[in-house]
């Protein structure tokens, strides 16, 4: 049972990594252009970049683990046949 839970946490899919980065977009959109009302000028901007900044950063580790375990669960096919 806990298997079928823990798979409900797991991004199979590139859609599904797409809809995720598109939520941690929309959060570190909101946190920045919250530190911006906070610290106003160049030390709020360099907030929200370094916010979004993250987001490509995560993002394309998502991407690159999804085209890894693909390659893996692949290799492991052809190897049991």
């Amino acid at each position: 049972m806990l298997r079928k839970i823990s798979r409900l946490f797991v991004i199979k899919t590139r859609i599904e990594a797409f809809l995720i980065i598109y939520a941690l977009a929309l959060g570190a959109c909101t946190r920045g252009a919250a530190y911006l009302k906070t610290f106003p000028g160049v030390g709020g901007w360099l907030l929200f970049l370094a916010c979004t900044g993250a987001v490509f950063l995560a993002g394309a580790k998502i991407l690159d683990c999804l085209k890894y375990e693909r390659a893996e669960r692949e290799a492991r096919m052809a190897e049991n046949g």
